[in-house]
């Protein structure tokens, strides 16, 4: 008989910014958050970000679990800067032994 394993479970966060809507579009800014413990990212970790494309995440496992709303523009304002609009959450759990 084999004794049961503790097994706990850490969520790592990967925060994709994509030059469009669609997932397959290029990645423009990037953040990564690990709640394992292993490693300690931090902005400006690398000049390449992790994934050419939000596709590209989500054939390495990571789970899309939100997508950026797509609001218009208020007339007058379709060419202000503002914020990077395309934000997509990922997430990957990963089970400690």
């Amino acid at each position: 008989m084999t004794a049961p394993t503790d097994h706990i479970t850490r969520q790592q966060v990967l925060v994709l910014y994509l030059g469009t809507s669609a997932l397959d579009s290029a990645v423009v800014g990037w953040s990564w958050y690990d709640g394992t413990g292993r490693a300690t990212p931090t902005t400006g970790d690398s000049d390449e970000p992790p994934y050419e494309t939000g596709v590209a995440a989500l054939r390495d496992g990571w789970r899309l679990i939100q997508a950026a709303q797509l609001i218009p523009p208020y007339p007058g304002h379709e060419y202000d800067v503002s914020f990077l609009k395309h934000e997509f959450l990922f997430e990957k759990l990963i089970t400690l032994t």
